[in-house]
């Protein structure tokens, strides 16, 4: 819990940094964001105990304000099962991930069902709109929001790809190993809910 403190404070600080290198003007001011910035990566480095080149990377490598990146997700039924897909650990997630700078929440959550698990699905209805720190674990240095979906099949097949080797459909008591860090039970739960409810309203973080 403490360690998820830390990691909040120093996000908040590298965002704050990364805006006043984005908008400031004062070249003074502008060393100063940078050395702000630059401590928020050694202490993360700290923290983590990572090399600080492997922080930075990942942790301090954007321009322009900062915001959440956002993680799209597909909940598809059959017979009152859900549709998972494996990834290359073994562990199991609903279809998803990053959402394209070009593409909308829709044409994203269509896409990755169709990378994923091979199949064209149509987008029907919002599920939740909710703040990946508040749920998954472990914890992420960069704020994301995760949109779940409810979809449906139109076509298709799944074939094993570069990111996923099998796809199954499970019922919400008998789960497999999951990615807690993209998806967990609760989560899953969730969409189970909104499947059977017509009047479901989204839940938003």
């Amino acid at each position: 819990m403490q360690e998820e403190k830390w990691l909040n404070w120093l996000a908040e600080l590298q965002a704050l940094a990364q805006a006043g290198l984005a908008y400031g003007r004062d070249p003074y001011d502008l060393e100063r964001f940078a050395a702000i910035r630059t401590l928020a990566v050694q202490m993360l480095s700290d923290l983590a105990d990572l090399p600080e080149g492997k922080v930075r990377e990942v942790f301090a490598n954007e321009k322009g304000y900062q915001t959440p990146k956002i993680d799209t997700r597909a909940a598809i039924f059959k017979s009152g099962k859900i549709l998972l897909v494996q990834e290359r650990d073994g562990n199991w997630t609903l279809p998803g991930g990053w959402c394209d700078v070009n593409l909308s929440v829709a044409e994203n959550t269509i896409k990755e069902v169709k990378e994923e698990a091979g199949l064209d699905v149509a987008f029907e209805r919002l599920i939740a709109v909710l703040d990946r720190n508040k749920h998954n674990r472990p914890v992420s240095v960069h704020k994301i929001c995760k949109i779940f979906s409810l979809c449906s099949v139109r076509s298709g097949v799944f074939t094993e790809n570069l990111e996923t080797v099998a796809s199954a459909y499970f019922t919400v008591d008998k789960l497999p190993s999951l990615a807690e860090a993209k998806t967990n039970k609760e989560q899953i739960a969730m969409c189970f809910k909104a499947y059977a409810d017509e009047n479901w309203q989204p839940v938003i973080d």
